[in-house]
């Protein structure tokens, strides 16, 4: 059977060049996500931007290069469609090359099959075909998938150097619905590393460890403050922790190699490491490689608030940009300067309550420093205009800062303003009180316990 699939192979092998030549003018592109986007892929498609018009490239969470829209700085032929923003993307967006798809991240796989108007090319970079004749999407398993039952034509990047990720399921595509084949140039996969954390994200780390119980099951963002979590964990007393969670990051190596993880009182998947997908340094590719104790599975079964719930204790930490004296969370966009996407934020902070035991925190520092040198507070009166509410205020759970941590169920509107004004930076309370009484969910003579 396997010289049967190598004779497949060989039909559909074909040089980057050519199998771009399938794109047409006005057709969607999806573009892979993660370390899974394409790149040789990528720079042919780039070479064909004077003979193409309104090609809309679609992905998330990129980190390789993007050939396309460096080659056409202007946006005369492509035009890029998020659906998480990445630091590249940003720049494309002030630019005015870029736009955001909203989305509730356990809902992507639905709305790729349902919603989206058309998938017209899909081209990624996957593993190399095993003797089965299967392509592991490698760490990205996601909304693969889905992205290839819509898909009109499918080409595939074969990079030696991606990791195979066990699943799960749907973490792999069958040579048969191949219709192209490119091998790549074996590119390194790009590193993401963590960013040290600061004092003021160990000052709420330790907020947060000191709410995790043994057998917890964890789940962590991207951000300084999750890893810095991480990292305490995997210095911690802590033990048999499990792990579920929409993007396996740097952190949980740590506290894997540091043996805090063992999955052992998971409720589903036990002994299993669960994720969407995954990006970090070399130290994560290897450890995700071939090893039966992580399982890539598509995100409507990671991310959806019911999965979540079966998790006893399941403690879920996200980072925000800003949280309103309502407990509105924004995670997205500093007013109307988009700057992340909802991802599966909301997906999280929902299950996590849902879960017998389970928390959600949602953390973040007390100030920052505007471009003025001026102190400002992430805990706000009302959201800053334009800002995006990412978590309603009735979905908030814990909100933690380096001064400490409030819990806003069960809370009545001024309860929760002075659980939050208590958090934020002792120097900008009494402003805070002020205009809580401006908008009437605070007074002074309310008795406070």
């Amino acid at each position: 059977m396997m010289a049967s699939y190598m004779e497949e192979y060989k039909r559909k092998l074909v040089t980057a060049d050519e199998a771009v030549k399938v794109v047409k003018s006005g057709d969607w592109v999806e573009m892979g996500w993660c370390v899974g986007a394409p790149n040789v892929l990528d720079k042919a498609l780039a070479k064909r931007k004077d003979e193409l018009t309104d090609v809309k490239l679609r992905g998330g969470v990129q980190i390789w290069p993007m050939h396309c829209m460096q080659a056409d700085p202007e946006g005369k032929t492509f035009t890029w469609v998020d659906w998480h923003f990445s630091g590249q993307v940003r720049k494309l967006y002030d630019a005015g090359l870029a736009y955001y798809a909203p989305i509730k991240y356990c809902e992507l796989p639905r709305y790729i099959r349902q919603e989206v108007e058309a998938v017209d090319v899909l081209m990624c970079q996957v593993a190399p075909m095993d003797k089965h004749g299967f392509f592991n999407f490698g760490p990205q398993t996601s909304h693969m998938m889905a992205l290839a039952e819509r898909a009109k034509v499918i080409i595939v990047e074969v990079n030696e150097k991606m990791p195979r990720v066990l699943g799960g399921r749907e973490e792999a595509i069958h040579i048969s619905r191949v219709d192209y084949i490119v091998e790549g140039d074996n590119a390194d996969l790009p590193q993401l590393p963590a960013v040290p954390p600061t004092e003021v994200d160990q000052a709420v780390a330790k907020l947060i460890v000191e709410e995790i119980v043994d057998g917890a099951t964890i789940q962590l963002g991207i951000g300084g403050m999750p890893n810095a979590v991480g990292a305490m964990i995997a210095q911690s007393d802590l033990k048999d922790l499990g792990v579920h969670t929409e993007m396996f990051v740097d952190a949980y190596v740590d506290m894997f190699n540091a043996g805090k993880i063992t999955g052992a009182r998971k409720n589903i998947d036990r002994y299993k490491m669960v994720f969407a997908f995954a990006a970090g340094t070399q130290k994560l590719y290897d450890l995700v490689d071939d090893n039966p104790t992580v399982a890539g599975y598509p995100v409507d079964y990671t991310n959806h608030p019911s999965t979540v719930a079966l998790f006893d204790n399941f403690v879920s930490i996200n980072n925000a940009i800003e949280v309103d004296l309502f407990g509105q969370v924004c995670a997205e966009s500093a007013g109307w300067r988009h700057i992340s996407g909802t991802g599966g934020q909301l997906d999280f902070v929902q299950g996590a309550y849902d879960s017998r035991g389970g928390k959600s925190f949602i953390c973040l520092s007390s100030t920052f420093t505007d471009k003025n040198g001026n102190m400002k507070s992430r805990i706000v009166p009302t959201l800053t205009p334009g800002a995006i509410t990412t978590d309603p205020r009735t979905a908030t759970h814990y909100v933690v800062t380096e001064y400490g941590k409030a819990n806003l169920k069960g809370r009545s509107t001024w309860q929760r303003a002075e659980a939050l004004i208590n958090i934020a930076h002792p120097d900008l309370r009494e402003d805070l009180i002020k205009e809580a009484e401006k908008m009437k969910i605070w007074r002074k003579t309310n008795k406070i316990s």
